[in-house]
């Protein structure tokens, strides 16, 4: 086994990447083309998910394969090699597997625990089995993928300790109220009709909306949604399908907002947010400008010297004053500060002490005074700075839940008034410091577990065809000898013969036995791959023979795939 995984998150790469880099269906399907069609790799898979991209291939060589699914995945996904090189992760063997495994018990999600990445990981196996790049290594690990999974969910509380990427972004939305009290009475719309809008539409209803539109560019399936929505005996939700092109007067209506497209465009602009929210409110929208993080610097004119940023006038009076004096600065922003010392730099002398001071001493302490700010960001205040009054934001109107990568609502609706927005980015933040449940280690060791099972699986698989190819072997040596007794004992009974036969396969079973189990544990443990050729070379075994069991097996494993995946 040599398996790669070359690949990009959440945990890796900021959203601005993710979005640039996110594969449309044909781009996985030909990014899995083209891996098994490149030297390194014999086999490949693609798991592509809103907050990840990751390439898995069966590689022989090492620097060979990361280097090809390198280029590989910055060619399919339009971001160039030298950008996303710094944000790209390499899992090999043994760490890849460890890699895998993780990403399907939820542990490297956004959200810590969610389900959803089971029903992905999948869709990348059978989308892989159809085009034919999943073979034995491929086919092995994501089918174990998703039974570790699947156990970590049944066997601990991992689902405590996160939520679903809807749920958690509905509790962002409701910003500590709960969320059934929150959304009761709303009225909600979805753009979109896949897994996760499906997903986001079902929770929307579970969590007491009183309706759903769905919007979808096909609109056959927005109606095949709606009506599952409607059919639901355990909500009362009235849901209805429109076309793409209702969505702005929908909006209107809408008090919730959820959008996950596969759009490569922006779906809900902020200035069409905007028209919406003035829609309902009949006031104009206003953006919320960003507080300054800097004062602004005192006008120029107050100075009797050009350019001063102090009022000298003011502070001459006091005793000992000097424009470089500590008294001076005291209470300055960096900003503030920094103009200050230019000016100073720039030939104004210390109007007390010019003929007891000197630049070297001067430069001394401005340059302790930058330090200073540096460090504290302002220098010691003297005096308490006038309050900055922070201008209230209305209560939001409109809640808009983005979930797709790349985002499908304008950013710049962060800074509406009247509209509180939730994308993957602010998701990934408000997660970043969630508790960690107990059940994490849990599962943590569950995948440990795993881990060294299937290494010592794949170990003891690999030497299977040449143990098979040994008794072959041996069968072939007993028939050769039974025939060669019968051509000196023609007149020997069919009773006896059976006899003799029976007995020359159980001698040649037993001497076979102890080896061949005692094999196959060796080869189970770490650095067991050397016990195949061994055997091979100790029993002078044809190559060709190990190779045509190996071909028998892998014809009855495709046979399995076409069955689909677990």
């Amino acid at each position: 086994m040599s398996l790669l995984v070359v690949g990009l998150s959440h945990r890796s790469a900021p959203v601005s990447v993710l979005e640039r880099a996110s594969l449309s269906p044909d781009a996985q399907l030909k990014l899995l083309q083209d891996t098994v069609a490149a030297e390194p790799a014999a086999e490949a898979a693609v798991l592509a998910t809103c907050n990840r991209i990751e390439l898995y291939a069966d590689v022989d060589k090492f620097h060979a394969g990361v280097a090809e699914l390198s280029t590989l995945l910055a060619q399919h996904s339009g971001v160039g090699l030298e950008e996303l090189t710094p944000y790209l992760y390499v899992h090999y063997e043994d760490r890849a597997v460890h890699h895998l495994f993780s990403v399907a018990c939820g542990l490297d999600s956004m959200v810590v625990g969610e389900g959803q990445i089971l029903g992905q990981l999948k869709d990348s196996l059978a989308t892989a089995q159809e085009l034919h790049t999943a073979g034995r290594l491929m086919n092995d690990l994501f089918q174990q993928g998703l039974r570790v999974g699947k156990r970590a969910h049944s066997e601990t509380g991992i689902d405590r300790a996160g939520q679903s990427l809807v749920t958690f972004g509905l509790e962002q939305l409701a910003a500590g109220t709960e969320v059934s009290t929150w959304a009761r009475g709303r009225r909600a719309l979805v753009i979109g009709a896949g897994s996760m809008s499906s997903l986001a539409a079902a929770t929307l209803a579970r969590v007491g909306v009183t309706e759903v539109v769905v919007a979808n560019r096909t609109f056959d399936r927005a109606e095949r949604l709606a009506r599952i929505l409607g059919e639901d005996e355990n909500t009362d939700v009235a849901a209805r399908a429109v076309p793409i092109a209702s969505v702005p007067a929908e909006l209107t209506r809408a008090d919730v907002v959820v959008s996950c497209t596969g759009a490569t465009g922006l779906v809900l602009t902020a200035e069409a947010i905007a028209a919406a929210v003035e829609g309902r409110t009949g006031e104009p929208v206003v953006f919320d400008e960003e507080s300054p993080s800097l004062r602004p610097l005192p006008p120029t004119s107050l100075g009797t010297d050009e350019g001063c940023p102090l009022d000298l006038s003011a502070v001459q009076q006091q005793p000992g004053f000097s424009v470089m004096g500590e008294a001076a600065v005291a209470g300055m922003d960096a900003a503030t500060l920094e103009q200050h010392a230019a000016w100073v730099d720039n030939a104004t002398v210390d109007r007390r002490t010019a003929g007891r001071r000197g630049p070297e001493a001067d430069a001394e302490l401005i340059s302790a005074l930058a330090a200073t700010a540096a460090t504290l960001g302002r220098i010691p205040e003297r005096r308490r700075p006038e309050p900055v009054a922070t201008p209230v934001r209305p209560a939001p109107v409109l809640f808009l839940l983005d979930l797709a990568m790349p985002r499908d609502i304008d950013a710049a609706a962060h800074r509406l008034a009247g509209v509180r927005l939730v994308d993957i980015e602010s998701l990934a933040e408000a997660s970043a410091d969630a508790p960690m449940a107990t059940d994490v280690d849990l599962v943590r060791r569950i995948v440990a577990d795993e881990v060294a099972a299937f290494g010592a699986a794949q170990r003891a698989a690999h030497i299977t065809p040449t143990v098979v190819a040994l008794r072959s072997m041996a069968a072939d040596v007993v028939a050769n000898e039974m025939a060669r007794l019968e051509g000196r004992l023609p007149g020997l009974d069919d009773k006896h013969r059976a006899e003799i036969t029976q007995t020359v396969r159980r001698v040649v079973d037993k001497l076979l036995h102890a080896p061949t189990v005692r094999v196959k544990q060796l080869a189970a443990e770490p650095g067991g791959a050397g016990y195949a050729d061994a055997l091979r070379t100790l029993f002078d075994l044809d190559q060709e023979a190990v190779a045509a069991v190996s071909r028998a097996e892998d014809s009855t494993e495709k046979n399995a795939e076409n069955r689909g995946p677990a």
